[in-house]
């Protein structure tokens, strides 16, 4: 077998089942150096191409309660896709060049100046720019202040939080594959981040903040263009970020839950 090496390594998932009973065979995930094994439990044949995402949920600031529930969510959502495999981390080392070209996307739920090398920075910035996938979730905004390049990058930074309420949120592309199977408008409680460096001249929004639905005496911009989420892309790769998530409820909830999913794969290419 030949497998095209790339520099992020598709690996593939041979898993035999018997469609009988049920037991599971080795899963195997292949690329030219070396060869892993697991056991996993599935109930049909398959062989699908994964890619590999790294979930980064160190908190150098405020740490954030909805981290476990999120980092089971994108586990989840990555396996039931078949789509990519999550390895969920704290660990700021792993960002480096080496262990980066094992990836297809980082996701960032980060807070603080994160505790990487300027080495380690480059890398991360090399990443998306050569076609890395970066999605940032609600606090992802609130990281690096004193790294210009990464606010940069994923669109802005967190300024303030005036609102925690139900609020109204409106879908302003809704042909995009994660905001396409959401109303025009919907409600939902959130932590409403206003951010700073931030237009969406430099950006696309797909949602923003109804702000008929809030005490906009408030805010803290005084265009009052509060977006909730976005898309762009940064040399050859793509960023997302979603500003919901703050309660663990949410992570449930199937909208949301289509939201990031769909939102990961249209930054790792694999959806339009």
């Amino acid at each position: 077998m030949n497998i095209e090496h790339h520099k992020f390594r598709e690996f593939i998932l041979l898993i035999a089942v018997d469609p009988i009973i049920g037991d599971d065979l080795t899963c195997c995930s292949v690329n030219k150096t070396k060869l892993i094994r697991s056991k996993p439990k599935l109930t049909d044949r398959c062989f699908r191409m994964v890619y590999k995402l790294l979930m980064l949920t160190h908190s150098a600031g405020f740490r954030h309660d909805y981290l476990p529930t999120a980092r089971e969510t994108v586990r989840d959502l990555g396996c039931a896709s078949g789509k990519f495999q999550t390895l969920d981390t704290e660990d700021c080392s792993l960002i480096n060049a080496k262990s980066l070209n094992e990836f297809s996307a980082l996701l960032f739920a980060t807070t603080g100046e994160l505790p990487m090398d300027e080495d380690q920075k480059r890398s991360l910035m090399e990443f998306v720019r050569d076609g890395g996938a970066f999605i940032g979730v609600h606090n992802a905004t609130d990281t690096f202040y004193k790294f210009a390049e990464y606010g940069e990058m994923l669109g802005g930074y967190f300024q303030a939080h005036p609102w925690t309420q139900d609020v109204t949120a409106i879908v302003e592309d809704r042909t995009h594959p994660a905001t396409k199977h959401l109303p025009k408008t919907f409600k939902v409680k959130e932590e409403v981040y206003t951010f700073k460096n931030w237009s969406r001249e430099k950006t696309h929004v797909l949602i923003s903040l109804d702000n008929a639905s809030v005490d906009l005496s408030k805010g803290t911009r005084q265009d009052n263009d509060y977006a909730l989420c976005w898309c762009h892309t940064y040399g050859e790769g793509r960023v997302f970020y979603t500003g919901f998530g703050h309660f663990k409820e949410i992570w449930a909830e199937e909208w949301l839950r289509k939201h990031l999913l769909n939102g990961i794969l249209w930054a790792m290419k694999l959806t339009e």
